[in-house]
């Protein structure tokens, strides 16, 4: 699962397909932030707080052969003047068990140093399935 939400599979040669599933998913599913910097600074670490960080499930399994586990949170940082995308290091989380029910969890997460400054949005992803945003201004 990519933290897009669509689907990447390949057989293990140089035939690789990507799935974007219809529809859109339960918004229930979806993590929550409830603790978040307001304004945190390129190359720092931070904590972020909230709910369903870990997703429904453990992600994906071809038999046993392979196994894709999407059940960690993703950290997202997009810059609200020209859309950039930035994907912070997340580590020490909390748990790494899935469907939590609503229990508090938390993980860390470093900023990177490439990150753009200014008013941006900041989402977890788990399951492919993003948060609602918060706002925030990287310094």
């Amino acid at each position: 699962v990519l933290p897009t939400g669509q689907i990447i599979f390949t057989d293990f040669t140089t035939d690789v397909e990507v799935f974007t599933p219809a529809g859109i998913y339960n918004p229930s599913w979806a993590p929550t932030i409830t603790s978040a910097p307001t304004s945190p600074q390129r190359g720092k670490m931070y904590t972020i707080s909230g709910t369903q960080f870990n997703g429904l499930s453990q992600g994906a399994a071809y038999g046993d052969d392979f196994q894709a586990a999407t059940n960690f949170p993703l950290v997202r940082i997009v810059n609200a003047a020209t859309g950039h995308v930035f994907y912070c290091r997340t580590h020490n989380h909390s748990t790494m068990a899935v469907a939590t029910d609503g229990k508090k969890v938390s993980t860390h997460f470093d900023v990177p140093g490439n990150t753009e400054t200014g008013l941006s949005q900041l989402f977890v992803v788990a399951n492919g399935i993003p948060s609602s945003p918060v706002w925030i201004t990287v310094q």
